[in-house]
């Protein structure tokens, strides 16, 4: 067996230990180990924390210390590591728990389209605890939600994050390889006045769309505008977060995608809508940056090869 597919067993085992433990790490002893590995990794560095000081350095600008951005990234690491905390014991949590400890803002935006019938492409960034925030709102707004979720290998690691996240009430399709074509499902489930809930500050095909994400370009996918566009769903993007041992969710205004000021092609439209929906990205990332799970290359700058010079 190769090294990256004992690498994937161990990653799976790893994850199914975790699941067995369930209730016992919601506790102050489970905590304090979580946030000791988190430690660890910081101390010994690596690509992943050094891209997540990157990234974070971004969302923070030049302004901030050396020495306060790696604390920043510290914090990062220990929040990155309480959401997969949570991601073991939430199955043993009643959902109107979750939302019950759920703090939230904006729900008034929420309330008004529901009240409409339409259906709601919910878009979040990779912040804070994104599977509590999707259980909140099945909650409090009705459910099911429908989930969008990367195809992980091994595929019984993907088939037990499914079984997870089928466990708090949710609808979880494959992002590939699902038995139907995944525009077409998600289109007839916000026609029929559903959710569906997507993240999506980051770009894992090669059709996204350019836009401006903290002062940089960044691809991102143009499903949740052209979803609302297709099916006149409303796009409410929203940013989940920590708020002490409890969580927070923050509903954004609607963005709206058929100004009679606003461009006529479907790809501008696009792309204004999806700019629309990273800039609130930006507001809420801004406010707990340590909340802001992104431990992969990002912007387009980053992407881009460095070039050393050709040959003379």
């Amino acid at each position: 067996m190769t090294e990256v597919g004992l690498g994937q067993r161990a990653t799976a085992a790893g994850f199914t230990l975790g699941w067995r433990a369930g209730r016992a790490l919601d506790s102050r002893a489970a905590r304090a180990v979580f946030d000791g590995a988190a430690d660890l990794g910081w101390r010994r560095g690596g690509p992943g924390v050094e891209r997540l000081r990157a990234n974070l350095r971004r969302v923070v600008g030049p302004e901030l210390s050396e020495s306060d951005l790696d604390a920043l990234t510290r914090r990062g690491l220990r929040s990155y590591g309480r959401y997969f905390r949570e991601v073991f014991w939430m199955p043993t949590a009643a959902p109107e728990a979750v939302a019950s400890r759920t703090r939230t803002s904006g729900e008034s935006n929420i309330a008004v389209i529901r009240a409409q019938d339409r259906g709601v492409v919910f878009a979040l960034p990779h912040s804070g605890n994104w599977d509590a925030a999707a259980v909140s709102f099945g909650v409090r707004f009705g459910g099911p939600v429908t989930v969008v979720t990367e195809r992980l290998r091994p595929e019984s690691l993907y088939r037990r994050f499914e079984s997870y996240r089928e466990s708090l009430g949710m609808v979880v399709v494959p992002l590939t390889g699902g038995q139907r074509p995944l525009a077409g499902l998600l289109a007839a489930t916000l026609r029929a006045g559903g959710t569906v809930c997507l993240l999506c500050e980051r770009d894992l095909s090669s059709s996204g769309v350019p836009v401006t994400f903290f002062g940089q370009t960044v691809t991102v996918p143009p499903g949740p505008a052209l979803l609302a566009v297709q099916t006149g769903a409303a796009l409410v993007p929203a940013v989940a977060g920590f708020d002490g041992a409890d969580w927070s969710l923050d509903y954004c205004r609607e963005v709206v995608l058929d100004r009679p000021d606003g461009p006529k092609r479907l790809r501008d439209r696009v792309i204004q809508g999806m700019q629309e929906v990273v800039d609130q990205f930006a507001v809420g990332i801004a406010r707990a940056p340590q909340d802001w799970h992104m431990m992969q290359r990002l912007w387009q700058q980053d992407l881009e090869p460095v070039s050393t010079g050709s040959p003379t």
